[in-house]
């Protein structure tokens, strides 16, 4: 298993909670990767400002898939392995707002996320889930 899937693993629980990123306390989907972040690398590598629950669906801007480009390396689609953050596009024309990270692969694959009424959880990346993926990426040199 993949550190960042194990350290994923352990916020299974958390319950959700908007722009939060506290083991136990709450967080989301943002919040869960900059913990594992933090426990696989240490500093997070920016500071996030404040976001809304829309992000940036009224100007239509990418920021999730910036930032995301800036710090993390991309993969392509079809290069699946565990420990991989994917994003999301929860529907079509919208920006790309949800993340999760991939935990098992092969027949049965699953990922890690922090889902609005469920906090973190290991789901079945089911093919409703799987078409809405639009990138994934690695975690830079750490998850060995």
């Amino acid at each position: 298993m993949s550190r960042v899937v194990g350290a994923a693993r352990c916020w299974i629980g958390t319950p959700y909670r908007h722009q939060a990123s506290v083991k136990g306390a709450g967080c989301d989907c943002l919040g869960l990767l900059r913990g594992v972040w933090r426990e696989i690398h240490g500093v997070e590598p920016a500071s996030v400002p404040a976001y809304t629950r829309d992000w940036s669906e009224p100007g239509g801007e990418e920021r999730l898939w910036d930032a995301a480009r800036r710090h993390l390396l991309p993969k392509p689609l079809e290069a699946v392995a565990p420990g991989d953050v994917i994003l999301f596009r929860m529907r079509a024309g919208s920006v790309a707002k949800h993340l999760g990270i991939q935990a098992e692969t092969g027949p049965a694959l699953t990922f890690l996320h922090a889902y609005s009424g469920h906090g973190v959880v290991e789901s079945p990346l089911s093919g409703p889930w799987a078409r809405r993926i639009v990138a994934r990426f690695a975690f830079p040199q750490g998850d060995g």
